[in-house]
């Protein structure tokens, strides 16, 4: 889904007390087309475009698709699964997991837990039926502290720990989904989950803002998590 027109753009008046990058947080809060089309279609936030755009690149949802959705709060990557996997209350076909508490969504299974904790992929796999999952998504991101080095090491860190989770839960020819962002040390992480699927590809979408350093990963063809290479592990 790609959005050609644009509104026309709203100022917001200075308000006493509130700092400059506020103003601007919300100038483009209201300027973006993202955000009020999410509002129109009921979606809890303007990320749900960018899985939708991903999907409709890759084609990974299909009906009957089981999906876990790690960080899942607010919901909007869980929507639009439960939408397009036809998941519903009495099948249900789509689990997210997040630290936060996540509203309900219908058709999807949600718990508060933190994915890392050695019961989480047991856990999910029993709300899932006790099947392994097709399709595997995270668009987490870790908390930033305005230094380069160490906020990209606490993203990649987290990226591969939401992968780690995925290799344990996805079914043979699953798919994996990630957000990534581009600092230099994600060549080795990529280099290794080559060798755990048949396709890895970047995409960024429409939504995903211009001025924004992230691209998604899409892996797909999962066969399984075969003895790594030196290379992949980050020895030289």
């Amino acid at each position: 889904m790609k959005f050609t027109a644009r509104p026309l753009k709203t100022h917001l008046k200075k308000v006493k007390g509130r700092r400059a990058s506020s103003t601007k947080w919300l100038q483009r809060q209201i300027n973006d087309p993202y955000v009020s089309e999410a509002k129109r279609q009921g979606y809890r936030g303007r990320a749900a475009f960018k899985i939708i755009q991903l999907n409709d690149q890759f084609h990974f949802f299909k009906p009957g698709k089981r999906v876990v959705d790690l960080g899942c709060a607010p919901g909007g990557w869980s929507q639009v699964a439960v939408k397009l996997v036809k998941s519903t209350p009495d099948n249900p076909l789509v689990v997210g997991m997040d630290l936060l508490p996540t509203t309900p969504i219908t058709g999807a299974r949600l718990v508060q837990m933190d994915f890392t904790h050695e019961e989480a992929p047991k856990l999910l796999k029993d709300m899932l039926g006790g099947h392994a999952a097709d399709i595997v998504m995270s668009d987490m991101a870790a908390n930033t502290t305005g230094m380069h080095n160490i906020d990209h090491m606490r993203i990649m860190n987290l990226l591969e720990a939401a992968y780690d989770f995925a290799v344990q839960v996805l079914a043979p020819g699953g798919v994996f989904i990630a957000k990534i962002f581009q600092g230099g040390t994600e060549n080795r992480f990529l280099a290794r989950m080559k060798q755990h699927f048949t396709s890895v590809k970047h995409a960024k979408p429409d939504a995903s803002r211009k001025d924004s350093s992230e691209v998604y990963v899409v892996a797909s063809g999962f066969h399984g998590t075969k003895k790594e290479s030196p290379d992949a592990s980050g020895s030289n």
